[in-house]
């Protein structure tokens, strides 16, 4: 009788070879058995074994295994690949530096928008004002507080001068107020960091939304105007210059908007900037001489389809669904926000941080003549 190499196969590993086809492996009959037969068998067998695709010849015990990798890995280092396994995504990992807050795969990476604003009565010691604008951050199961933890640190990168928010922090749960809040506290700008309320906070509990926002170092406007003075010198200042102001309304959606309180005791001549969550807010706006209107609530349409484009449909049109506008000498920018609502994606729509660097138009006249 014929005996049998101490390498043969052994039934069960024939067995194992119909079940999971290329995945290979040499199963020994004892475990004691593999110190020996690991001296014995030929090198090229273990090389024509281990070139065969997924083939696996599996010969030492777990030690020395461990040992043989530690040796290996001390002649020859190589960076080390963690596998993660996610469901049935298998995803390589290469060891490095990285975003501390990665977004996640139905929040895209914010985009930011740059765009120098004119206006004709802004005093020159104002020209270059760096003010960012937020909006519709949606604290959420869809908007989880990493994503808007990332908002805040781009946002900060960008240096501000002003940030501004204009509504609508959360969705529908008023357990995520306070957290939102906390996260929009890390904020920073050199004058503040100012807020108006939206339908969306109305509808869980504006006035403990306002407390949390206050509690954390925002300024939030209410029916109600703040100056902003640092920057501003009255010796290097041209004739007739005037003071910057930013105000801000309640939401319209639940009639508590008042922007006659909202300017009152501001001079008229002097520049205003207003921050109204819903951009129907510009025909008021304009009727009262504002400079320069802050928006959000559209979302920007959120899903951008080819032939139907905006699911949203403004009472204005789409004039006023995103991005910069006028009506008369009112200026107004709608940013499409941070968060979702309704549908969990945004599909040709991306979030937005918007920044804007206010410039003066009597500047511009001085330089010109």
């Amino acid at each position: 009788m014929k005996q049998r190499q101490p390498w043969a196969l052994t039934p069960r590993t024939r067995l194992s070879r119909l079940k999971y086809g290329g995945l290979t492996t040499l199963g020994l009959e004892r475990a004691s058995d593999v110190t020996e037969i690991s001296t014995r068998i030929p090198p090229q067998t273990s090389r024509r074994l281990k070139r065969r695709g997924l083939t696996t010849l599996s010969l030492s015990s777990r030690r020395e295994a461990a040992e043989s990798r530690a040796e290996a890995r001390d002649q020859n280092p190589v960076p080390r690949v963690p596998r993660l396994w996610r469901r049935q995504f298998t995803t390589l990992s290469l060891n490095g530096p990285g975003p501390s807050i990665p977004p996640s795969l139905f929040s895209p990476e914010p985009q930011i928008t740059e765009l120098d604003i004119w206006l004709r009565r802004l005093d020159v010691s104002h020209d270059g004002l760096r003010i960012v604008h937020l909006s519709d951050i949606h604290h959420s199961i869809y908007t989880p507080l990493e994503d808007v933890e990332r908002v805040v640190y781009l946002a900060n990168r960008l240096q501000p001068d002003v940030v501004v928010l204009t509504g609508d922090y959360v969705t529908l749960a008023s357990d995520c107020i306070w957290p939102v809040a906390r996260a929009l506290g890390r904020l920073q700008a050199r004058l503040g960091v100012f807020a108006v309320l939206g339908n969306h906070d109305f509808q869980v509990d504006a006035d403990q939304m306002t407390r949390a926002l206050q509690a954390h170092g925002v300024d939030v406007l209410r029916n109600s105007h703040r100056v902003l003075l640092d920057g501003f010198d009255p010796q290097h200042a041209c004739p007739g210059s005037y003071t910057l102001w930013i105000a801000g309304v309640d939401d319209l959606w639940w009639r508590a908007d008042n922007l006659d309180a909202a300017i009152r005791s501001i001079p008229p001549q002097d520049p205003k900037i207003l921050l109204c969550h819903n951009p129907l807010g510009i025909h008021q706006a304009a009727a009262h001489g504002i400079d320069f209107v802050l928006s959000g609530h559209t979302h920007g349409g959120q899903v951008r389809l080819p032939v139907v484009r905006s699911l949203y449909r403004s009472k204005l049109g789409e004039r006023f669904v995103d991005g910069w506008n006028r009506l008369d000498d009112t200026q107004i920018y709608v940013n499409r926000g941070i968060g979702k609502v309704l549908l969990p994606f945004r599909v040709d729509c991306p979030p937005e941080i918007a920044c804007f660097r206010l410039r003066s138009a009597r500047r511009q006249v001085g330089e010109a003549s």
